[in-house]
This record gives C-alpha cells, sequence and structure tokens, in this order.
C-alpha cells in the first residue's frame, strides 16, 4: 500500500476539500434558513426539528440512503456533510441573531437605517461568533464523518484506513486516522481562538 507523504498529502488535501464544500454548502442553507425565520419562532421550530431529527441518522445509514439518488463518489459525500452541517449552523445562527440586544435595534431605526442595513451593520456582526461557533462544530463532524465517504466511492484519508482494516495493517490505519483527527483538533482550537477574539472584541463595543 502506497504510503508516501505525497499520496497521504493528496488524501488528506482532499479529505480537507469534500469536508470544507460539504460544510459550505450546509453551512449556506442553515444560514438563509435561520435569517429568514428569525422572526418566525414557529416556522424556526418546525426546521430546527427537522434538522435535528436529520442529525438524529447514523452517518452510514444516511449515505446508504443518497447513494440511491446521488450514485457513487463525491457527491453522496458532499450532500450527506451539507445535510449534517444544516443543525449547528442554523441553531446558532438562529440563537445568535435572536438573541442580540432590542436596544442596539432600536438604535438602528433612530438612526434612519432601513432592516437590511440593520441586519448586515447590527445583527450580523453582533451574531458573528454565535454564528462561527456553529460553522466550527459543523466543520469538525464533516471531518469526522468524512473518513466513512470510502463506502460509497468517495476518497479522502478513510480510503488509507478501510485498506488497512481488510489487510489488517495497523501502520496503514494510524496513518489514515492520525491526519484525520489532526485536522478535527486544529480547526477545533484554531476556530475557537478565532471566536474568542471576536466575542471579546464584540463585547467591548
Amino acid at each position: 500500500m502506497d504510503l508516501s507523504l505525497p499520496y497521504m498529502a493528496q488524501l488528506t488535501f482532499q479529505h480537507l476539500y469534500l469536508s470544507f464544500l460539504g460544510t459550505l454548502a450546509g453551512g449556506l442553507v442553515g444560514f438563509l434558513l435561520a435569517t429568514w425565520v428569525r422572526r418566525r419562532p414557529r416556522c424556526a421550530s418546525v426546521f430546527i426539528g427537522l434538522a435535528e431529527v436529520i442529525q438524529t441518522i447514523p452517518g452510514i445509514a444516511l449515505l446508504a440512503f443518497l447513494l440511491l439518488a446521488f450514485g457513487l463518489g463525491d457527491t453522496t459525500l458532499i450532500v450527506g456533510l451539507a445535510l449534517y452541517s444544516i443543525l449547528p449552523v442554523l441553531q446558532n445562527t438562529y440563537e445568535g441573531l435572536v438573541g442580540v440586544d432590542p436596544v442596539y435595534l432600536d438604535i438602528g431605526k433612530g438612526m434612519g437605517m432601513t432592516p437590511g442595513e440593520i441586519f448586515r451593520q447590527i445583527e450580523l456582526p453582533l451574531a458573528f461568533p454565535v454564528i462561527l461557533a456553529g460553522l466550527r462544530v459543523a466543520l469538525v463532524t464533516a471531518i469526522g464523518i468524512a473518513t466513512i465517504g470510502v463506502f460509497i466511492g468517495s476518497g479522502g484519508l478513510g480510503v488509507v484506513i478501510y485498506r488497512g482494516l481488510q489487510t489488517i495493517d495497523m501502520p496503514a490505519i494510524v496513518t489514515g486516522a492520525i491526519p484525520a483527527a489532526l485536522l478535527a483538533v486544529l480547526l477545533e482550537v484554531g476556530l475557537s481562538l478565532v471566536e474568542r477574539r471576536l466575542s471579546k472584541t464584540t463585547s467591548q463595543r
């Protein structure tokens, strides 16, 4: 089995690319839904409830179901990761937006700002640290789930792990598992630091 540095670097990049793409797609859906339901609590409960139901489906079962619609390959994995990314982004964005102090909104209205300007210049900046926390959870989760993409013909570090399991090759399993774990840890730490800095900046305004 090829465990050379160039090959592992290629798989790591592919793993990260697929995870980012899935998280971006699901995060965009979650963000747009949250901005639409932020003034509609009943709709928010329905959409968050549906996203929670998706979150309870085991990864391999969800990918198997999507396989029927999208076939083998990266597309199925990306759609699966996107579905898993909706809940944390939707929930955090909604909570962040509805948690903005109404005083700031009244100040914006008093200054003659339009609803769009209030959203872009007041609500979104104040809620951004909470939104980023949702993205962080979604991305770290995607990194882990992407390893099972090999079962539906996708790439990434799961390829090495799966081949190692087939041949009971522990060095191969470890070589595939360590980069995946490091990606998750580094992204978790890095985004957490950014989140804390943004929260501190926001609280000082």
